[in-house]
């Protein structure tokens, strides 16, 4: 709790002064209590014990005794070695009403550095339809877009459209040279496709691609195929533009229905930047030309370039090759030029990757330095599994989001439809299709992201507490108190300006810890944009939403037509960070449901 940081540290550097303690690094160890109800700030008390010559749990002790007392510290507390402090509650909603605490407005007003980060995410294959797998890079991506617009920053979210690897090349050879019949036959007559996708092209030329990786496989002429395929992408790597076409016909529609299945999660993109662009323009043959005269600049036996990352310091595979033996360039030549054009465009770079990037993404950033560029940020993800194994396009083992989005609808119709017999089949698909959509993206947010998790039905589609729908509720219930006080003639402009709220000397546990939540809310979402982790948000969501219906359920708000003013305030302000929040993690705020 910031707020509290900057009342409390001159304090404590009194009380660790009158005890002895010289360490002048002590405000680092100054934390956020890991369980709230410990404290809202926590200072461990072990790194004194050697120069005090005393345990840990005395010095503690000692400096809850030597703290001096503050309008804005509520309880302090020696547990353990650690020494705890937690927040006044009415210096907290003094702050609230007062608007020392800044809201935001789901369209950055908490930062102004005025930063233009570019953040690059998903860049998927076209080959076929987004799997649940696929997803979550661009679930994570775009949350991390907008939580770094709600924090203020100057964002530009961009995908980076392979347009000129083997596994387009692939299609492109499928969609030239197979027939329906012969792809059905390779498939086993297996259509396996939804039929409410029919015309959805990335459904339907996924099965060109699959019948492809069968027939470089057991068709006789399968040499003649690879040969076939090599010499497209040779072409595509030396800008061939007839080939970079044939690749681009095969791989757009494609595209377009991938976006499509983004776009209804919310996801969208800034901008396009294709592979090939940096070879027709000439940026790759002047890098390798570059790369050439580097120091660790070295040949392998069959013609092929590489610079030496281990005299950088890479462990492991140290060799980053640039240029084959025939002069063609590599994708992660390519990746470079485009990480240097990145950097012409914006002050900070984020990338998204799985965890099965982590060596490129190193030996981009070492190759990056050794050019004198800076290496970009990366937030890695790991993998999502089927309970049976991990998904594969190329295989078929997938679960599509197209699928998984229609089914989370019917769930949530279903759900809405028993519980509001009243509401018009309008209306259940408009809240089911927001709850569904939302269920969805919340599930794959509030993990973190450098755990793997196996993804079942049951858990993504819950709608129970810790979900999306929950929050959802949470937030229509904080609309309806508004309405209510509409409805009963209350001038809520009028309430909310209002400067003399009064404000209680005794407070319910819902109104606290409510309170509480909202103190740290700006702090934790600071956390999420700078450390790259947005499940952190998602979580201090899930508990301003537990606070906010504690908080309905201790304190009247409207009683015979007339407002409690301070609590109408703060659920006003729970109600907007609530909604700021939503759209800061892509979950639709529906203000009834």
């Amino acid at each position: 709790m910031e707020i509290l940081r900057t009342v409390v540290e001159p304090l404590l550097t009194e009380a660790l002064k009158s005890i002895g303690v010289q360490n002048a690094h002590w405000k680092k160890m100054l934390v956020p209590s890991r369980e709230r109800d410990q404290g809202d700030l926590s200072l461990p008390c072990f790194p004194f014990a050697k120069q005090l010559g005393q345990a840990p749990d005395t010095i503690a002790e000692k400096i809850a005794q030597a703290l001096q007392s503050a309008p804005a510290i509520g309880e302090v507390n020696a547990v353990a070695g650690y020494l705890n402090i937690k927040a006044n509650p009415q210096w907290i909603a003094s702050k609230v009403i007062d608007g020392q605490i800044r809201i935001g407005d789901a369209r950055g007003n908490l930062s102004s550095n005025d930063r233009e980060v570019l953040i690059e995410h998903t860049s998927a294959n076209p080959n076929g339809p987004f799997h649940v797998g696929r997803a979550r890079n661009a679930i994570l991506g775009d949350t991390l877009v907008r939580l770094h617009r709600l924090y203020g920053n100057k964002v530009r979210a961009e995908y980076y459209v392979d347009d000129m690897g083997k596994q387009v090349a692939v299609l492109a050879w499928a969609l030239e040279n197979m027939t329906k019949s012969e792809v059905d036959s390779l498939l086993n007559n297996d259509d396996s496709n939804n039929p409410q996708w029919a015309g959805k092209a990335d459904h339907e030329r996924v099965r060109w691609y699959q019948a492809a990786q069968l027939a470089r496989q057991e068709r006789d002429d399968k040499q003649a195929i690879e040969d076939e395929i090599s010499r497209m992408v040779h072409a595509s790597e030396n800008g061939d533009q007839q080939v970079l076409q044939s690749f681009e016909s095969a791989y757009q529609p494609v595209l377009d229905g991938m976006l499509t299945t983004l776009e209804r999660l919310g996801i969208k993109f800034d901008t396009f930047t294709k592979e090939s662009k940096f070879v027709i323009n000439g940026d790759v043959a002047r890098l390798m030309e570059q790369f050439a005269g580097l120091e660790i600049h070295g040949t392998a036996d069959n013609g092929a370039q590489f610079l030496d990352l281990g005299a950088r310091g890479l462990k492991g595979k140290t060799e980053f090759f640039f240029r084959r033996g025939d002069g063609s360039s590599l994708y992660a030549t390519r990746d470079i030029a485009y990480h240097i054009w990145k950097w012409s465009q914006s002050d900070q770079l984020i990338n998204v990757l799985g965890e099965d990037h982590k060596l490129q993404a190193k030996q981009v950033g070492l190759t990056l330095k050794e050019l004198g560029q800076k290496a970009p940020q990366v937030m890695f993800y790991s993998f999502i599994k089927l309970p049976e194994g991990k998904m594969s396009t190329r295989k078929g083992n997938v679960v599509f989001m197209d699928d998984l989005l229609e089914e989370a609808k019917a769930q949530a119709a279903a759900v809405v439809a028993e519980l509001r017999p009243d509401y018009s089949a309008e209306q259940v698909l408009e809240i089911a299709e927001a709850a569904g959509t939302s269920a969805v993206r919340f599930n794959i947010i509030k993990v973190s992201p450098d755990k793997g998790f196996t993804f079942r039905w049951e858990e993504a589609l819950a709608f129970e507490g810790g979900s999306a729908p929950f929050v959802m509720y949470s937030h229509a219930r904080s609309c309806s108190i508004a309405k209510k006080c509409i409805d009963s003639g209350i001038d809520i402009d009028a309430v909310m300006s209002q400067d003399a709220i009064d404000i209680p000397s005794e407070m319910p546990v819902g109104l606290v810890e409510l309170l509480r939540s909202i103190a740290v809310h700006n702090d934790i979402l600071e956390k999420a944009v700078i450390d790259r982790r947005p499940h952190l948000f998602a979580n201090q969501l899930l508990h301003l939403s537990t606070a906010f219906n504690s908080f309905y359920r201790d304190c009247m708000i409207l009683n015979d037509g007339e407002v409690n003013k301070f609590n109408f305030r703060i659920s006003q302000t729970a109600r907007a960070l609530m909604r700021t929040a939503m759209e800061g993690l892509g979950l639709i705020p529906l203000e009834k449901m």
